[in-house]
């Protein structure tokens, strides 16, 4: 059902494969910045940060992969 929805409102495979490592990038980034900005927190605060982004990917990979068999499904 919700494969279905996301597939009919647009979204492919492809976008999810995408936001999968956009979130990656985003996570080493987030955790960087975390490291500058917030020096009196410590590595355990950055660390969170880019944990808690990262843990996004798996989800997008595999949407990406439930899109991916949706898409491969054979049409009427």
């Amino acid at each position: 059902m919700i494969v279905k929805k996301l597939h009919d409102s647009g979204i492919r495979s492809e976008h999810a494969y995408a936001a999968a490592f956009a979130s990656i990038g985003l996570s080493v980034i987030t955790w960087a910045t975390s490291m500058k900005v917030e020096k009196n927190q410590g590595v355990e605060r950055a660390d969170r940060w880019g944990i808690y982004i990262g843990e996004w990917a798996p989800t997008f990979f595999g949407l990406g992969l439930a899109l991916a068999n949706y898409e491969a499904l054979p049409r009427d």
